[in-house]
């Protein structure tokens, strides 16, 4: 499907065609669920979920929101739904999309706590977050929206088994051919999100840890253990490393910024952003500032140029008008001379 490059052409397609590729699309995410392809699961199904009209475009209903069609428009959709046997059941859809979006989005929260520049990678579920946060009591957790929910925010403290009996206790499992498997998948990727969630979270209390303890806390392998801290050590996820004779995980702190560290790198950074938005209006206003500044030092140079030429003739006429009184009086003097001589 990646290879043919069908999804950036399916567009201009028929829509016989459209809703093939769309239940084709659907089913290549449940099947990469199934095989604990959680990434792949979620990135096929993305562009479904994230319209909120998945029953409409796989052909299984209409949406009676929209009441601007017409009645042949209506007879046309009519006839391209699927029969009943042909349907693919939505609930469960809505479940392996959320699923799937809490064990990429949790570890992702925990790792970027302080990062104000973080992108959702999936917005339907921090819908769903919301929704949650903005109830005054919150119960026990009845529709499977709601066990999703549960589940994630005691994964984010670390607890995998109240998450997973979270996860669980949702009946859609049991539309799964082989359920059992999908269970043990998932019961598996539980524990190794929750493994990372914590580091993420509580590494700034330890100076070190065995590696034997995290693998008892979360009932994991060692093997498995050292190979998920060794990735996130490698991706840069966390300041690590590891001393062998020991088995022992040792945590650097001196790279990570605190809470008070990153509040000022984004106070700097919004400065930074209003100072350049500001230059940018002055710019449109009057000009850049480069010519501004030109200018400037043109008219200074002028005016000091007019001042010194006011200066020098001004010290020309004290020059002359001097001389001009001092002649004045040697002709007065001369005068009064040649009247005494008369």
């Amino acid at each position: 499907m990646l290879i043919s490059h069908l999804q950036e052409t399916i567009q201009h397609s028929d829509i016989l065609t459209q809703i093939l590729f769309n239940r084709t699309m659907v089913q290549l995410g449940l099947c990469a669920f199934r095989h604990g392809m959680i990434k792949e699961a979620h990135n096929a199904l993305q562009d479904i979920q994230s319209t909120g009209r998945a029953k409409e475009l796989l052909a299984q209903g209409l949406n009676l929101k929209n009441q601007d069609r017409t009645p042949e428009q209506e007879k046309l959709e009519k006839r391209r739904m699927l029969p009943f046997h042909m349907h693919i059941n939505l609930e469960l859809l809505e479940c392996v999309y959320l699923t799937s979006a809490m064990l990429l989005e949790i570890p992702y929260m925990a790792a970027h706590e302080y990062d104000y520049r973080r992108r959702p990678i999936s917005k339907s579920f921090h819908y769903q977050l919301r929704l949650s946060d903005k109830q005054s009591l919150v119960g026990p957790p009845e529709s499977m929206r709601e066990h999703i929910v549960a589940a994630s925010k005691v994964m984010r403290t670390g607890d995998w088994k109240s998450c997973k009996n979270f996860i669980l206790a949702v009946s859609c499992w049991e539309l799964f051919p082989h359920s059992e498997k999908v269970k043990e998948m998932l019961t598996r990727k539980i524990q190794e999100e929750s493994l990372r969630t914590y580091l993420f979270t509580y590494n700034k209390v330890y100076d070190s840890i065995s590696m034997h303890s995290l693998a008892e806390m979360f009932e994991l392998s060692p093997q498995i253990v050292h190979s998920t801290i060794s990735k996130m050590i490698i991706n840069e996820e966390l300041q690590a490393s590891w001393d062998e004779p020991t088995q022992t995980l040792v945590l650097h702190h001196g790279a990570e910024p605190t809470y008070l560290q990153s509040l000022t790198l984004q106070l700097s950074d919004k400065l930074n952003t209003l100072v350049d938005h500001h230059e940018r209006i002055l710019d449109f206003k009057y000009g850049p500032i480069f010519q501004r500044e030109k200018g400037k030092g043109g008219e200074k140079g002028k005016t000091g140029e007019h001042k010194g030429h006011q200066n020098k003739g001004k010290k020309n006429q004290d020059r002359f008008g001097n001389r001009d009184r001092g002649d004045r009086g040697n002709r007065g003097h001369r005068n009064d001379r040649n009247d005494r001589r008369t």
